[in-house]
């Protein structure tokens, strides 16, 4: 049994080197989009090659997220963290050093791979070291920290990006990497998961990547659309062949006989889906139309961060009183109409007046569903597969903004040259929000048709205070 008190040396020493190392993922996945409109410039890229930059980590981090816990579990949960860390600062030192648009995406892939190492073994620590009457409260003090380094992400990008240059993104991960491995090393015991068993399905997360690749090529690329639509269905129709006869699958398909834990995914789908189009494409569009810099766009969008700081876990706790069916027909509503608001954004946007009303409904939307729907999720499973469950919502989170951010420069008209043209990105991003806003509309009317209040006694999430935009908190195994 993990017996380190959490007032311990030892115990603060463990709760750094997580927050270190998932701090890492966390300010790539909400600055990167900050400094798009330079990376393209400086590179003199495509829109499309501004797509890859954020889906290129995305893919490999969705795809293989769940493959990189079983890794902790079986290998040891330290060497597998302080492998994801080292692999991530490797791959960041790339993308800083990247002298075109060809090697950044290569990079990024690789990032995602080391992401999918650190992300679920951060949390992994903290089950596997701390005393069980100490965990709880680890747990929030890790998942606040990461908060807020979520909510420092968009200003600290845009600073970097508007000072030393968008590269800087990248390469701040090298001396974080270079403080938490020496750290982790010294102050953080190993442990495996005695009960893990059985060979890896490195098939099936091969199988996923390819089918989400093959999907988000054929979207970005319209020209190649046919082709690569049909690989990815074949690669698709594989994977779910070779996870039905796994004996341990990365995906175990019979979780999906929960009729609420598929709803709950769907609604997923379309809730973070709609996120990951609305964070890419407004960071363009503060920036590429409305004139702000890289800092201002990256400010602009911290009240929906900061209000899901302050009242996530408030909203948790409602939602165990009330169920949580409200909480996730009203949030996606609210959402919806934040993007809508953001329709007034334009030329010379006034912050007060056009932007700050839209991001705070939008962010009170996302306080309102966020952490009922983790709980739900949770909730939809028995005990045994919480963190499984919680996983599979994660990755499919990490998908729909994968597939949304390929799909909605398609689907709103922008040409590859789209974001170099205050004008035309601007008639596009208008036609892009109410997209997103249709999908979240959908998400609610299935929350509201479908989710239904869990049984007594079912899991709870651990993670009460959440500031990440981008997905869903983790939960780990075992709770």
């Amino acid at each position: 049994m993990p017996d380190v008190r959490l007032a311990s040396s030892q115990g603060k020493w463990i709760l750094l080197t997580t927050v270190l190392g998932s701090s890492m993922a966390l300010l790539d996945s909400t600055v990167v989009n900050v400094a798009l409109p330079r990376i393209g410039r400086d590179l003199n890229t495509s829109l499309g090659a501004l797509q890859w930059t954020v889906n290129a980590y995305l893919l490999t981090l969705a795809g293989l997220i769940l493959l990189g816990g079983s890794l902790g579990d079986r290998y040891g949960r330290r060497k597998i963290f302080v492998l994801g860390v080292v692999w991530f600062a490797a791959a960041s030192l790339l993308c800083g050093l990247a002298p075109n648009d060809i090697v950044l995406i290569a990079a990024r892939a690789l990032q995602g791979i080391g992401g999918a190492l650190l992300t679920p073994g951060s949390l992994a620590l903290i089950q596997a070291s701390f005393h069980p009457d100490d965990r709880a409260k680890a747990v929030g003090l890790w998942s606040g920290f990461g908060g807020i380094g979520a909510a420092i992400g968009p200003f600290l990008g845009g600073w970097l990006v508007d000072g030393p240059g968008w590269r800087w993104v990248f390469l701040l991960n090298v001396p974080l990497a270079l403080l938490c491995v020496p750290v982790a090393l010294r102050h953080v015991p190993e442990s495996v998961d005695g009960r893990a068993h059985g060979r890896f399905d490195a098939l099936g997360a091969v199988l996923a990547a390819l089918t989400l690749g093959f999907v988000t090529y054929a979207l970005i690329d319209a020209g190649t659309m046919s082709l690569l639509a049909v690989a990815g269905l074949a690669t698709g129709v594989a994977f779910v062949y070779v996870e039905r006869r796994r004996e341990d699958p990365m995906l175990p398909l019979d979780i999906f006989a929960s009729r609420q834990f598929t709803a709950l995914n769907v609604v997923t789908l379309c809730v973070y889906g709609a996120f990951g189009g609305y964070f890419f494409l407004t960071a363009l569009q503060l920036q590429v139309v409305a004139g702000y810099s890289a800092l201002a766009a990256g400010t602009a969008l911290l009240p929906s961060t900061v209000l899901m700081l302050l009242f996530s876990a408030r909203s948790g706790a409602l939602a165990d009183k009330i169920g949580p069916r409200l909480p996730l027909t009203v949030g996606p509503l609210l959402c919806a109409t934040g993007m809508m608001l953001m329709l007034r954004v334009g030329p010379h946007a006034n912050y007060l007046t056009d932007v700050f009303p839209a991001v705070v409904v939008m962010g009170a939307g996302m306080v309102t569903l966020v952490a009922p729907l983790t709980a739900s999720v949770l909730a939809s499973v028995d005990t045994a597969r919480a963190g499984i469950a919680s996983g599979i919502n994660n990755a499919a989170a990490r998908a729909a903004s994968l597939i949304a951010v390929a799909a909605l420069p398609l689907l709103a008209g922008m040409g590859p040259e789209a974001y170099r043209s205050p004008v035309r990105f601007d008639a596009a991003f208008d036609r892009a929000m109410p997209i997103c806003a249709g999908v979240l509309v959908a998400g609610s009317a299935l929350a509201f048709a479908l989710v239904r209040r869990p049984a007594p006694g079912c899991v709870r999430p651990e993670c009460r205070t959440h500031g990440n935009v981008m997905s869903p908190p983790l939960e780990a195994k075992g709770h």
